[in-house]
């Protein structure tokens, strides 16, 4: 049974007509999507359009679990932290001579650096002049309100 329904719509007087050339096959009563029916529009035209909105489905609310999933995340993390801290541990008791060596090897680096570094300054200390450098300046000028004009020589 088909209910006709009134549509308005707002048409403007410069909008042109459907070409009437195109024709669309009828649906069936089976194709026709749940809240689609057929309408009657102001110009008596029949066509499909949806009369109401489908209705959707609620999901499914999970059901409440006693344990929470914070929980249960934390409880699977545990004990791979654990064997995690566990296994730096065993590690760092068998690097523990290396790494006493590299500190033993790391402070003689220093040493030696800071020996070069020393003996490097007294070397060039002695190298250096011992007199001082002697710095002269001539200054000239022809008059009054001249223009006055010198030299600089470093010996």
């Amino acid at each position: 049974m088909e209910t006709p329904y009134e549509i308005t719509t707002l048409t403007r007087a410069d909008q042109q007509a459907p070409p009437a050339n195109i024709v669309h096959p009828p649906l069936a009563p089976a194709e026709i999507p749940p809240g689609v029916e057929v309408v009657t529009l102001p110009d008596g035209r029949r066509t499909l359009a949806y009369t109401q909105l489908p209705e959707q489905a609620a999901p499914a609310a999970a059901p409440p679990s006693g344990v929470p999933a914070w929980a249960k995340t934390t409880a699977l993390l545990a004990p791979t932290v654990g064997v995690g801290i566990g296994a730096g541990g065993f590690g760092l008791s068998y690097a523990a001579p290396g790494v006493l060596a590299m500190t033993d090897a790391l402070w003689a680096a220093v040493a030696l650096v800071a020996t070069g570094c020393g003996g490097a300054a007294l070397l060039l200390g002695r190298w250096r002049r011992s007199a001082p450098a002697q710095i002269t300046q001539n200054i000239t000028a022809h008059g009054f309100m001249s223009r006055a004009g010198g030299t600089i020589n470093h010996r």
